[in-house]
């Protein structure tokens, strides 16, 4: 068993104490004039949380003492690094399950996390009760916007898993694609015809970036459990459908691909991602079999 203790990477930028100590060492040999020039540094205060969460996940089959390419185990991942949640993980080899783990998780599957002595299965379920035992920052999403982008992840399946290039699969998946692109296009249009004009596509180096005043998330400026769910699942669909059907995700939809493009990017998904060599790897199996 392997395992790995992390803080947030969101830590500094929610749980910042800023201390500012002057510049010029010689303010500390004498009393004479103040010295008026600082340097600023930024402390991160340990989260409200101090025992780290104990989660089981995946272990790389590429890299020693890496975390895999689950990912339902990334999205627990990454609702604990939005709330800001110090975590415990415990990296489970899924080809050769120890004991330990067996008699934690009977079903022998990951996620599983540790609440008051307690061993949970299953990301919806960890994902609830990590709201309801830490719920600030939120990161409910709205009843109506929580299914949004839900069926992309079964019709990607169906277009990976597939033999029949006329089977209807890659239609199917840009169906799902389509209609998230347009959500998305409409979630975070700006509120009058006026400010609508501020709204434009910059092409740069041949990928579109799409900027807005609202957005550019599921439920508009702030991400919610909606977007942690759905980004680790378009994650192994740009890779996997990349190397085994040479297929990535046409200009046509450049608010998809603009949404991709920011949660890839930040902090807190770089840190929880597999690398594209255990997605590859973890697909395997499915695509030849």
């Amino acid at each position: 068993m392997s395992t790995a203790v992390a803080l947030s990477s969101s830590l500094k930028h929610n749980l910042a104490l800023g201390i500012r100590f002057p510049q010029n060492p010689s303010f500390y040999r004498r009393n004479g004039p103040k010295v008026s020039t600082f340097r600023t540094f930024t402390v991160a205060m340990a989260a409200i949380n101090t025992t780290p969460l104990e989660i089981c996940v995946k272990a790389s089959v590429t890299t020693p003492n890496k975390l895999g390419d689950c990912p339902f185990c990334q999205r627990v991942l990454l609702t604990m690094e939005e709330k800001h949640l110090p975590y415990e993980m415990k990296l489970v080899d899924l080809s050769n399950k120890p004991e330990w783990f067996l008699q934690i998780s009977p079903e022998g599957k990951v996620p599983v996390v540790k609440f008051d002595e307690k061993w949970v299965p299953d990301s919806d379920v960890i994902a609830q009760s990590l709201e309801e035992k830490y719920p600030d920052p939120p990161l409910v999403t709205p009843q109506e916007k929580a299914l949004v982008g839900s069926k992309i992840f079964s019709t990607f399946i169906g277009f990976l898993k597939s033999k029949d290039p006329s089977g209807g699969t890659e239609q199917a998946l840009l169906d799902e694609l389509s209609s998230f692109n347009d959500y998305i296009k409409e979630n975070v249009r700006p509120l009058s015809g006026l400010l609508n004009v501020l709204r434009f596509v910059y092409l740069l180096h041949n990928r579109f970036i799409v900027f807005s005043l609202k957005g550019p998330f599921i439920n508009g400026e702030k991400i919610s459990a909606a977007d942690l769910s759905l980004a680790p699942k378009l994650y192994h669909l740009e890779i996997a459908l990349g190397h085994y059907k040479k297929w990535s995700i046409p200009d046509t939809l450049p608010y998809t691909k603009s949404y991709m493009k920011t949660i890839f990017s930040m902090d807190s998904f770089m840190k929880t991602r597999a690398s594209p060599e255990d997605v590859i790897a973890g697909w395997r199996p499915k695509v030849m079999g």
